[in-house]
């Protein structure tokens, strides 16, 4: 085994050991930076030389079945690494820079799915999740940022409703981030004419209980998903928006009626991933006593449904609506007061 080799997997091992979400390789005039991203810190490794930075992102790339040669524009691959400490998948991304190419590794754990218990920083919140399985149809929008672990929740209800409910289970992801046995997964491939609103359509004829759909891109898969959960189907899905309440908002843009969505909507929960105050650091946690942590971050949920629902529908309409669900600011606020988290997530 070479340099590149050994220095490739020991970067690999270290972001696994610490629990590191990215890996960054940035080129600099005259080095390369590797950092990695341990909970919402961006921390810096490894300082390299240029010419060993090429070498590495060029190995990253063979083993990802990128094109090596091909500097000038941006590329993505995938990669499954089976080690002797963990089973992780890796996508890969660059991007060509002023200096050099820059690599990123989103690194996806392929643990054992955890409850929803051990998720939320709220029981009340988990509960409220769990209870939403039980509908034989509906439609469940989880929003938040990229990396607000909305994948991760959306799995743990479904991993809940596989072996507690004997529900029948498919999935369309773009890419498929955890390998689940039991379920149907299939990887969205835009070339080969498997798009969100085609796989859908498809998955329709297989008879399962609970669809999840990776995210709802545009007005075609979002219609076909509204009207899966219209014809005796869970589905659960992702949007990118603020707070529960744009949720709503998001589906009238794609052209979904008032009507449909009263009909089809079961809740909408925004999602937060926050850091739990260590108990042992003064202020900032160390890089080491992050290492030693099991438990480092937990989510917090703004839950919109029932009767808060459809007093946001009906606001969407027009008209007066009177709602009394918590925020997610004041979801953080009772967190910060209660001492699980810094002030510094509330104000983020």
């Amino acid at each position: 085994m070479n340099t590149i080799e050994q220095f490739a997997d020991t970067v690999i091992k270290e972001s696994y050991d610490l629990k590191a979400s990215d890996i960054h390789i940035v080129p600099r005039h005259h080095d390369a930076m590797i950092q990695m991203r341990i909970d919402r810190d961006l921390v810096t490794k490894h300082i390299i030389t240029r010419a060993f930075s090429e070498k590495l992102i060029s190995h990253f790339k063979f083993l990802a079945s990128m094109d090596i040669g091909e500097k000038r524009k941006p590329q993505n691959g995938a990669l499954e690494i089976q080690a002797e400490y963990a089973h992780l998948h890796l996508r890969l991304s660059t991007l060509p820079t002023m200096n050099n190419e820059s690599l990123v590794i989103r690194i996806h754990f392929q643990t054992m799915v955890q409850p929803l218990s051990q998720l939320a920083l709220f029981p009340s919140s988990a509960k409220a999740l769990l209870s939403f399985l039980h509908h034989s149809h509906g439609l469940i929008i989880f929003t938040g940022p990229t990396g607000s672990g909305k994948t991760t929740t959306m799995y743990s209800l479904l991993h809940a409703a596989q072996h507690e409910l004997n529900r029948r289970i498919v999935t369309l992801e773009d890419p498929v981030e955890k390998r689940s046995d039991g379920m149907l997964q299939i990887q969205i491939n835009e070339r080969a004419g498997i798009t969100y609103a085609a796989g859908l359509k498809a998955v329709l004829r297989h008879d399962p209980d609970i669809i999840l759909v990776g995210e709802i891109r545009d007005e075609e898969t979002a219609k076909v998903a509204v009207r899966a959960s219209l014809t005796g189907h869970l589905v659960l899905t992702t949007l990118h928006t603020n707070d529960a309440k744009g949720a709503v908002l998001r589906l009238l843009d794609f052209h979904i009626t008032h009507a449909e969505i009263e009909q089809s909507l079961l809740a909408v929960a925004a999602q937060r991933l926050v850091e739990i105050k260590c108990p042992f650091c003064q202020g900032k946690c160390s890089s080491l006593c992050k290492k030693m942590r099991k438990v480092r971050r937990l989510s917090v949920y703004e839950l919109l449904y029932g009767g808060d629902l459809k007093q946001v529908i009906l606001e969407a309409r027009g008209k007066k609506g009177v709602y009394s669900y918590a925020t997610l600011k004041q979801v953080m606020n009772k967190g910060y007061a209660l001492g699980y988290i810094e002030e510094e997530d509330v104000q983020r």
